[in-house]
């Protein structure tokens, strides 16, 4: 399966998150409604994430992820590109491949992923970049869920 990313806009991401993008004039936006947490006892946590870029295209999709009990967000720090990829639940439980979607990101623009959206690993191009990330989390293995991609799945930029 080939996917081709598309570039990242609110309404194409919606399915599985929210955008993160400042206003175009002055002012604030509040994204909080979009925050969430399924376990009231895990704390919220904050990290800096520093990421190499993707070696060479097209990506090979290996393995994707989710957080079945909290949304997660990532807040980039200094990035120029990155690819973002999500999917929902198949109708068998695990991500949905048929539904995958892979968009680019650009600096300026970050994501929350919503709780229990499958996604993949950050993949950053063009160069080393650093996003603060928010989620809740407990140190339990119910954090964050790992499933392997056995389908060959590569990712392509337009």
């Amino acid at each position: 399966m080939r996917i081709v990313a598309e570039p990242l806009t609110a309404q194409a991401f919606e399915p599985f998150g929210t955008v993160l993008e400042g206003t175009p004039a002055p002012g604030r936006v509040y994204v909080s409604d979009r925050l969430a947490s399924g376990r009231p006892h895990a704390p919220i946590s904050l990290s800096v994430a520093t990421v190499a870029p993707k070696d060479g295209l097209p990506l090979a999709v290996s393995v994707l992820e989710r957080h079945e009990h909290s949304s997660q967000t990532f807040i980039p720090l200094h990035v120029s590109r990155y690819l973002v990829l999500a999917t929902l639940d198949a109708p068998g439980g695990g991500p949905d491949l048929s539904r995958l979607r892979a968009f680019v990101a650009r600096a300026g623009q970050g994501v929350t992923y919503a709780m229990g959206t499958w996604h993949h690993p950050l993949t950053v191009l063009d160069g080393p970049a650093t996003f603060a990330v928010l989620m809740w989390r407990d140190g339990t293995a119910g954090d964050e869920e790992f499933v392997p991609v056995t389908t060959p799945l590569t990712v392509v930029l337009p």
